[in-house]
């Protein structure tokens, strides 16, 4: 197994693979000291048993042929569990993959779970075993191990059988349409733009003040510029605990920030504790009316938890006799919106999972549908009409 490790060795391996009608595709890469991922491995395979494991770190190469190969139209890219390769190549390359396919999107279509692994997908599909060893080594050093690139191949090379055992299920069960959505949002800028004035989001589920999102907008917005422009993890910067304590107490004052217990010592007089107080000061100014409310924040009204929860067992329910994930089909936010309006704007209300879920939930709200158990199982029944 040979490492690419020049601009001209890949731009021949990209103008091979150019000619075939899908790739498959993987990387490896490490970001637990960065905040961007650091690409170190690029894995192609091809149905006609051409491979290629490219270095990204060699002196001098370009990628430039990887990217073209990722933008060609003509050729199929396909991974597993995409978003991350998705972001790098968005990162690095400035575009996403067209045509596109997630083999874990499609086996959750297919009835294999909500988050089958990749092992577990190889032993089911391709019948083969995939040797885990050298999943967590340093991608970073040089000389990879043949253990290593042993590995990383294998991940693009069962993928070839993965793929085209999935694609004739979706054909078979005419459930190809099923993936757009989700392949829609895979290869949307949108999902890999880390937009610093939207990271209070991650953290907003236990603020309902005002005042404290306000500031919490701020001191998030702030530390994800930090960890940007320094290219370390957002933690290293302040850590989430830190980040709601000082939403949630607002300090105006080295003396009070430096009282927060999840601030370290002498935190609260470098430059950062200055940044963080200026932060603070500029929530606070913010107008109250202006502040948004977080969507798990707003209170679900009229005690719906038990028709929540029973909307759930039809989920369930629907979901295996579909053999399809319940995950791609409604959210518990998604059940929650639709058992306190039945004209709730959500995903399942709309196109093919209304006619597989949707329908019935609402049916279910009406009264005109019944959950009973038998033989081990939950049965839907629709109910005469009074």
């Amino acid at each position: 197994m040979k490492l690419i490790t020049s601009t001209e060795e890949l731009a021949s391996a990209c103008s091979r693979f150019a000619t075939q009608p899908f790739v498959t595709v993987d990387t490896e890469f490490m970001r637990e000291t960065t905040y961007y991922p650091k690409l170190c491995l690029i894995q192609i395979a091809a149905p006609d048993g051409s491979t290629a494991l490219v270095d990204p770190l060699a002196p001098d190469i370009d990628l430039a042929p990887f990217f073209a190969l990722m933008g060609d139209e003509g050729v199929l890219k396909v991974f597993h569990s995409a978003r991350q390769d998705l972001e790098i190549i968005w990162l690095l390359g400035g575009l996403l993959p067209q045509p596109f396919f997630d083999t874990q999107v499609a086996a959750m279509v297919c009835g294999y779970g909500d988050s089958v692994s990749y092992e577990q997908l190889v032993n089911d599909v391709a019948k083969a075993k995939i040797d885990k060893s050298s999943r967590f080594t340093d991608w970073s050093r040089r000389p990879l191990s043949d253990a290593q690139l042993s590995y990383a191949l294998s991940d693009v090379t069962h993928l070839i059988k993965v793929y085209e055992a999935l694609g004739k299920e979706l054909v078979a069960t005419d459930r190809g349409a099923w993936l757009d959505e989700e392949m829609a949002v895979l290869t949307s800028p949108d999902t890999y733009r880390a937009d610093p004035d939207q990271a209070w989001k991650r953290l907003s589920s236990r603020m309902r003040k005002a005042r404290e999102i306000a500031v919490l907008m701020e001191v998030a917005a702030w530390r994800e510029r930090e960890a940007q422009s320094r290219n370390v993890p957002r933690g290293r910067i302040l850590k989430d605990e830190a980040v709601i304590d000082i939403a949630t107490s607002a300090p105006r004052s080295v003396e009070a920030l430096g009282r927060l217990r999840t601030i370290p010592a002498g935190f609260e007089r470098s430059r950062t504790g200055t940044d963080i107080l200026a932060a603070v000061e500029r929530g606070l100014s913010r107008d109250p009316a202006s502040v948004p409310t977080p969507e798990r924040g707003r209170a679900r009204s009229g005690g719906n938890g038990a028709l929540v929860e029973l909307l759930k067992v039809l989920l369930k329910a629907v979901c295996e006799e579909e053999r399809v994930a319940p995950k791609i089909i409604a959210t518990v936010d998604d059940l929650e919106a639709l058992a306190e309006d039945g004209a709730a704007d959500v995903p399942v209300l709309h196109g093919w999972r209304r006619g597989l879920f949707g329908e019935k939930a609402l049916a279910l709200k009406a009264g005109r549908l019944a959950l009973s158990a038998e033989g081990g199982r939950v049965v839907v029944r629709e109910l005469p009409d009074a």
